[in-house]
């Protein structure tokens, strides 16, 4: 059996495939699965199980109704038996609605839109958590016919990453903690405050056995994370430095990483590295936390406005941004200290 997956964007969406994709090919090594993304995610199944295979596709080439036909045509060419549409945008439906003319048995994720929309109402009391994504994905294959147990480690598996080609900018890992920082989001509902965070870097700064690592892209970006670089001792700024796969070699060898509910959340969580996670107007009962990662490390604030957003784009209801502009980064720190096996600090 050929089964196609498609899934497009987002990084962080794609990267949650990956447990549930490297689990079915190792359940089932007399299939074949053919995995049909952007270009720039290949990194993420370049250590797959060789009954895996990656297609990059760049939709900007295959517009409107004609182009989508197109590439109905080169994916057809795969001859798969099965189709599971893990995105579920009108791009995906076109595409497998194609394949279920052409005789191709066909299973969609089922988003659970109006649950999420009834998760961002008003209320008082922690929400109840509604399926993960990883759940979500698995139950598109099982429709196909194929049981899944998802039992994801890392995309090293039981192999150390090799960092030596980063020496030259990480420095040799000895006895210091690595911590990774990634204070960057899509969306103003899932970024601290910058004040907040320059505090963060600043106390890890000053605290002996540290070393902070600094991940995030895009002009604006590099540039802030460049001058807390220069401002903080023993902080190095990542950014435009990396390929995909040398930040995940390097993320694997981090004592503990720091991010907002984003991509490199789930970076991070791919390689076993727990995972700090700051939430602000999204929420964990979502069902986006990372792969393996523990809510108990998650830092946010009971709130009965939020979650208002489920992805960190609506306006805040209030106007002041509480859910963020609340939290302590003494906070996050201790939970630091407390992943990293640094008890002795508190």
């Amino acid at each position: 059996m050929k089964l196609l997956a498609i899934r497009f964007s987002a990084l962080g969406d794609v990267a949650m495939t990956v447990p549930v994709i490297d689990s079915l090919a190792r359940r089932y090594p007399q299939h074949d699965f053919v995995f049909v993304s952007r270009p720039f995610v290949a990194p993420l199944f370049g250590r797959m199980p060789s009954n895996v295979r990656f297609i990059g596709v760049d939709v900007k080439q295959y517009p409107g109704l004609q182009g989508l036909y197109r590439l109905f045509k080169v994916l057809k060419k795969e001859a798969p038996d099965a189709v599971a549409d893990l995105h579920d945008v009108l791009r995906t439906k076109v595409l497998r609605t194609f394949f279920r003319l052409g005789g191709v048995r066909t299973a969609s994720i089922d988003k659970g839109r109006k649950e999420k929309k009834q998760l961002t109402r008003p209320h008082k009391g922690i929400p109840n958590p509604l399926k993960t994504s990883f759940e979500r994905y698995e139950d598109v294959f099982r429709r196909l016919g194929l049981e899944v147990e998802t039992t994801f480690r890392s995309v090293f598996e039981d192999e150390v990453a090799d960092v030596s080609p980063l020496i030259p900018l990480t420095g040799t890992k000895g006895a210091d903690r690595w911590i990774g920082i990634a204070p960057f989001a899509a969306h103003r509902g899932k970024i601290l405050p910058e004040r907040i965070m320059e505090e963060l870097i600043g106390l890890l700064s000053s605290m002996t056995g540290y070393k902070v690592f600094l991940f995030g892209g895009g002009k604006a970006e590099k540039e802030k994370l460049e001058a807390w670089e220069k401002r903080y001792p023993q902080t190095v700024s990542l950014a435009g430095k990396l390929k995909m796969t040398e930040e995940l070699a390097l993320m694997s060898r981090l004592d503990a990483m720091v991010s907002m509910d984003s991509a490199n959340m789930h970076l991070a969580s791919l390689v076993g590295t727990p995972v700090i996670s700051v939430w602000g107007a999204t929420h964990p009962a979502a069902g986006f936390m990372g792969w393996g990662q523990s809510e108990e490390n998650a830092v946010q604030l009971d709130l009965e406005c939020r979650p208002c957003s489920i992805y960190g784009n609506k306006p805040c209801r209030r106007g002041d941004y509480a859910c963020l502009e609340s939290i302590q980064a003494v906070d996050i720190l201790n939970k630091i200290k407390r992943v990293s096996n640094d008890e002795s600090k508190e």
